[in-house]
This record gives structure tokens, C-alpha cells and sequence, in this order.
């Protein structure tokens, strides 16, 4: 027998249809993998022992009638704490919301229960997800399986951390500027955002509504088209859903690239970009010129402006989305305060970390009276040339391949007391949030100090097929990563 936590979600298919093993002793070796793990990794920020071997139990019966079986039964999955769990706590890294347990699930985790998926509980992340590296956490940082004195990326960092230490099959992150692809990258795991409308957001708690994109991680490309599969499709609980007929996204993993031209965009090989990272992007590149594709050069002229850009609209989102957190509704409320005024002040000024208030404060500015049109309307009409350099980038080509970030994995503190270079590891990832396009992160080498490095592909709204075709094709070439760390 295998040794299970090692397995890809289609490889524990396999073996759970076939009544090898069952979805209880898979989901106990991920509990024991989680205790013996975890307090080194800190993924987790509640784990959820009953509630899995509770669902477990269920997904046997349901393999045994095979009923209702679908290849992510008895799969364990961890999700991040900005998903809304019907009686289990969702933090979203925050103290204001530290005891708050929602009294509904999100649309994706109605569907993963239909499909007998199994939550081993809740992962850690950026406060309200604003954050690259999981250090801007109320509660503690998240550690790099591959080297623990370095972050895991973020905001997703626990979504891609358990999935490189394999305390969870795959998992769920959301991405607002890359806080899937970029964690995806550091950890050495794949990591997809969808199209903007593709995965219902009823149930994700906003940082910025117009960003927010919910997205699989996970161990191998086959893994992501399955979730994919699972948590896509029109939600009329969310207005910006789009009704669209979806596809089965493993039908896209075949091999060979003849008919693919591949974009490679000038701006995004700029000075300062790592030189191991460059080097493992244009050799994956390279494996895929290989496989059948086609590589030409394109310009995404806005690219520099992207930054400014995102750092306007979200935090403007965020200030607008955060106002609910005044003590009244739910979360914290302080219990010394003398008017309704200085519970407001007090309850958010307890609540929210240094990042976040930051970030209201941004946004707030940005939104006032006599800003408004210098600064958000302006950042609008940027991001509307944004989303117009990729349309015309896609008019000679089917898919964009760039580095995911500029470096590798960065350690723990080294960026915290700088915010601007924190930021500017997101510069390549921002773009497509702004422009609503789907990205993945496909892990495509290592550094000479043994640290994952991921390649970006990038494709035109809801080709999200393409994108898993040129990155399956990319795994054939390179290989599978197989030397999963072992902190």
C-alpha cells in the first residue's frame, strides 16, 4: 500500500474506488500527517477532527453503494479561513472576526459536500487576505515546508503550505492580486484563479468585490482541472456569477501543443528579476516550444501602472467592505468604551491589524470628496487599459507565460517593515486580477538554494482549458514534482 498522504487526489480516486482503503483511514493519515506536522508549518488555524471523520464515515457509505460518487469523495481538503463554514469559526486572520461562526456555508463548500469532499479544517492567511507573505496573520505566521525561516507567500500562504506538506489532498485559497499563484509558486504546488464570474464568491468574505476570485491548489495540474470541475458554474446567490455553459476541464489535459501560440510579454522580464527564476522560466518555455508550441513576443504596455493602479481599487473595495466590522453587527466589540462613537474607535482600532488599517486608510482617502476623481476614477480608467493591452496580446496568441514573481520565496520578516517592496512582489500577478483574466502557477524549477520557482500562464476570460492544456503539457515536459519537502 502506498503510503497515502503522498497520493494526488486522482491517485486516491483510484484506489477508493477500487475499495482498497477507505475515506476514513485516508482522512485519519492526514489528521496523524497534521499533529505530526503542523506545529512547525502552522497552516492550520482550526482543525476539525469529528466534523472530518463524521464526513468520512459518509463518503464509505457512499463508495459502497457507489452512490453519488464523484473523484473528490472521501478526498480531504483544507480551505481557507475567508470561506464561510456553517458552524465552524471563520477568522479570515483577524481578531475582530476571531469568534465569529457563520451560520451558512459559501456556495463552494455546499458543492464540495455534494461531491463528499472532506474539510480537515481551516487554513491560516493575511489578515482579510491583505498580505504576500501569511506574516500580516493575527494569530501567527504560516512557514515554508520547503524552508521553515521563509514565508509561504500569501494571502493564501496556509492554503499552499498544507498542500506542500502534505496535510491536506488539495485545498481552496481566494486571489485578489495573486494571493493563490504567488503562494502557489513559493510552495512548489499548482495554483489556479479563475476568470472573475467563473467560481461563485457568495460565502467569500470581501476584501475587493471587483478582485476576489476563488481558486483550487494543489499537488498536480490533473488535481486542479478536477477541483475546477467541482467549484465552477453560475451561483444566482452572486451577482457577478456569469451563466456560461461550463466544460469538463480534464478534457483539456492532453498532450501536445501544435495548434497553441505561446505569448512571452516584454515587461514582464525586467531588471531585478531573479536569475535563477529567469533561467528556470525560459527553460520551462522552451520544454513547451518542445511539446508543439509556438512562442512569440508580445507588449502589455500598462504593465508598470498596474501596481499603483491595484493600490487604489482594492483598498478603496476594502474600505467600503470593512465599514460593516463597527462592533454592532457581529465580531469583536470592546467592552470598555463610553459612547457609541468610541466603540466604533475602539472595537476597530482593537480589531484590525497594522496592514489593514493601512489599508482602510488608504482607500478612505482615495474615496473622499475632492480625491475621488484624481485617484479611484483615474485608477479605473488605467485598469480599463490594463484589460485592453491582454486583449490585444490574446489577438496573436492563446496563452501568456511569464514568471510568477520575481524572486523565490523570501524569508520571514524580511519584507514586513517595508510595505512597498511587499507590494512589489506582486507585480506580476496583479495585472490579471485587474483585468479579471484566469492565471495558474505551474512549479517549473528550483533555485540553486533548493527553493520552488513557478511559471505563469495567463489566457483570455473563461478559457481557463487552455490554460490547463499548455500547463499539463508543461508537467509532461519537466515532470511532476515529486520531492515533496519534509520539514
Amino acid at each position: 500500500m502506498p503510503i497515502l498522504i503522498d497520493l494526488s487526489i486522482h491517485e486516491l480516486h483510484d484506489i477508493l474506488s477500487r475499495r482498497d482503503v477507505s475515506a476514513v483511514e485516508i482522512t485519519k493519515a492526514y489528521l496523524n500527517r497534521i499533529d505530526e506536522v503542523d506545529p512547525k508549518i502552522r497552516a492550520y488555524l482550526t482543525v476539525t477532527a469529528d466534523k472530518a471523520l463524521a464526513q468520512a464515515e459518509d463518503a464509505d457509505r457512499r463508495l459502497k453503494k457507489a452512490d453519488a460518487v464523484t473523484p473528490l469523495t472521501g478526498i480531504p481538503m483544507g480551505i481557507k479561513d475567508v470561506i464561510c463554514t456553517k458552524g465552524v469559526r471563520t477568522t479570515c486572520g483577524s481578531k475582530i472576526l476571531e469568534n465569529f461562526v457563520p451560520p451558512y456555508n459559501a456556495t463552494i463548500m455546499e458543492k464540495l459536500e455534494a461531491h463528499g469532499a472532506i474539510m480537515l479544517g481551516k487554513l491560516n492567511m493575511d489578515e482579510f487576505a491583505m498580505g504576500s507573505s501569511t506574516e500580516n496573520s493575527a494569530y501567527h505566521p504560516t512557514h515554508n515546508p520547503w524552508d521553515i525561516e521563509r514565508t509561504p507567500g500569501g494571502s493564501s500562504g496556509g492554503s499552499a503550505a498544507s498542500v506542500a506538506s502534505r496535510t491536506c489532498a488539495g485545498s481552496l485559497g481566494s486571489d485578489t492580486g495573486g494571493s493563490i499563484r504567488q503562494p502557489a509558486s513559493y510552495c512548489g504546488v499548482v495554483g489556479l484563479k479563475p476568470t472573475y464570474g467563473r467560481v461563485s464568491r457568495f460565502g467569500l468574505v470581501a476584501f475587493a468585490s471587483s478582485l476576489d476570485q476563488i481558486g483550487p491548489i494543489s499537488r498536480d495540474v490533473t488535481d486542479c482541472a478536477l477541483l475546477l470541475n467541482a467549484i465552477s458554474g453560475h451561483d444566482y446567490r452572486d451577482s457577478t456569477s456569469v451563466s456560461r455553459n461550463m466544460p469538463d476541464y480534464t478534457d483539456s489535459l492532453t498532450p501536445g501543443l501544435k495548434n497553441y501560440t505561446l505569448g512571452i510579454p516584454k515587461e514582464y522580464f525586467i531588471s531585478g528579476l531573479d536569475p535563477d527564476v529567469e533561467k528556470s522560466v525560459k527553460h520551462a518555455i522552451s520544454a513547451l516550444e518542445s511539446h508543439g508550441a509556438e512562442v512569440v513576443e508580445v507588449s502589455l504596455p500598462h504593465t508598470e501602472y498596474a501596481v499603483a493602479t491595484y493600490y487604489i481599487i482594492a483598498p478603496a473595495e476594502a474600505s467600503s467592505n470593512l465599514f460593516r466590522y463597527d462592533g454592532v453587527k457581529y465580531g469583536l466589540r470592546v467592552s470598555d468604551y463610553k459612547n457609541l462613537m468610541d466603540m466604533y474607535i475602539k472595537t476597530r482600532s482593537q480589531g484590525f491589524g497594522p496592514e489593514v488599517k493601512r489599508r482602510i486608510m488608504i482607500g478612505t482617502y482615495s474615496l473622499s470628496a475632492g480625491y475621488y476623481s484624481a485617484y479611484y476614477k483615474k485608477a479605473s480608467q488605467v485598469r480599463t487599459l490594463i484589460t485592453r493591452d491582454f486583449k490585444k496580446a490574446f489577438e496573436k496568441c492563446d496563452v501568456l507565460a511569464a514568471p510568477v514573481a520575481p524572486t523565490a520565496a523570501f524569508r520571514l520578516g524580511e519584507k514586513i517593515d517595508n510595505p512597498l517592496q511587499m507590494y512589489l512582489s506582486d507585480i506580476f500577478t496583479i495585472p490579471v486580477n485587474l483585468a479579471g483574466i484566469p492565471g495558474i502557477s505551474v512549479p517549473c524549477g528550483l533555485t540553486s538554494k533548493g527553493l520552488p520557482i513557478g511559471l505563469q500562464l495567463m489566457a483570455g476570460h473563461f478559457e481557463e482549458a487552455k490554460l490547463l492544456t499548455v500547463a499539463y503539457n508543461m508537467e509532461l515536459a519537466l515532470g511532476r514534482c515529486e520531492k515533496w519537502p519534509i520539514p
